[in-house]
């Protein structure tokens, strides 16, 4: 009897001593207790631009999306491999810096501020602020005809401001809290226009079943990148060779082509497909 209650009690020490060993490895690897990101790759999107990053009935569609599944494909990762995570603006240097994701694609400008704080791969594209007017608008067709017109852009943004500072200072800005809105208001006929890069413009214009047109005079560059965390230069290296390849083996232009169909969209040719060449040293 004894013998028997040692051993049931030596049992349950047992299970007591491991599951506080488990607690502690947690603490210093998530992957040790079954982490669900564990043996993943964890991207960063946006989850609402029509054409570049857009959740839609739990998917995820848009060029960024397909470049970074190209690039996981490279990497090693399977689709179920990938896990999606929202990527806001401004959230976007500090989901690098804490590990939240590895890469973030998602109309991510490269500057030189940003890369005090983060590295980058690429470009993969480069954009150009741009205009989207009602179909058969035909009194707008460049920024310098925005003086007495109302100009949507969202909320935060700069693009507006550079309109109204460098071509019409008489423009009048509304501000919405997404791309959506600024649609849905001209649309309405609430504004005249709506400002930012001409991608993300050619994938709301598609998503208009005609209705909206990108004006095609972008008037500004923005290189898109591949954020990564500071100094992992061996990713960026990696990130580099994928966008070359699905630039060589057409992969690149069949995602412009798949996501603004319908719409007359071409890229800058004087600067798109880009050379990748960011964060190789």
């Amino acid at each position: 009897m004894f013998m028997r209650g040692y051993s049931h009690a030596l049992r349950h020490w047992m299970r007591v001593l491991l599951a506080a060993f488990c607690a502690v490895a947690c603490v210093f690897t998530v992957a040790a207790c079954g982490s669900n990101d564990a043996g993943k790759i964890r991207i960063g999107i946006k989850f609402d631009q029509p054409g570049v990053g857009f959740k839609k009935s739990g998917t995820y569609v848009g060029f960024d999306v397909d470049v970074a599944r190209y690039i996981a494909r490279k990497l090693g990762y399977s689709e179920d491999q990938i896990v999606w995570k929202e990527a806001p603006s401004k959230q976007r240097e500090a989901m690098l810096q804490n590990g939240d994701v590895d890469m973030i694609v998602a109309s991510y400008s490269i500057t030189d501020a940003r890369k005090k704080e983060v590295s980058f791969a690429g470009p993969y594209f480069v954009a150009g602020q741009d205009l989207m007017v009602r179909k058969d608008d035909t009194s707008i067709e460049g920024p310098q005809d925005l003086n007495g017109k109302r100009l949507c852009s969202v909320t935060g943004s700069t693009s507006a401001a550079t309109v109204q500072k460098k071509f019409a200072n008489k423009v009048q800005l509304m501000e919405q809290p997404g791309y959506a809105e600024c649609a849905t208001a001209l649309f309405s006929g609430i504004v005249d226009a709506v400002t930012t890069d001409d991608i993300i413009l050619a994938g709301l214009a598609a998503a208009s079943r005609g209705r909206l047109r990108v004006v095609g005079k972008p008037f500004t560059q923005e290189r898109y990148g591949i954020g990564i965390k500071k100094g992992n230069v061996k990713l960026a290296t990696q990130i580099n060779n994928a966008i070359t390849e699905m630039i060589q083996d057409g992969s690149w232009k069949r995602a412009i082509d798949d996501n603004t169909r319908g719409v007359a969209y071409t890229p800058n040719a004087q600067y798109n497909p880009p050379v990748p060449t960011e964060g190789e040293n």
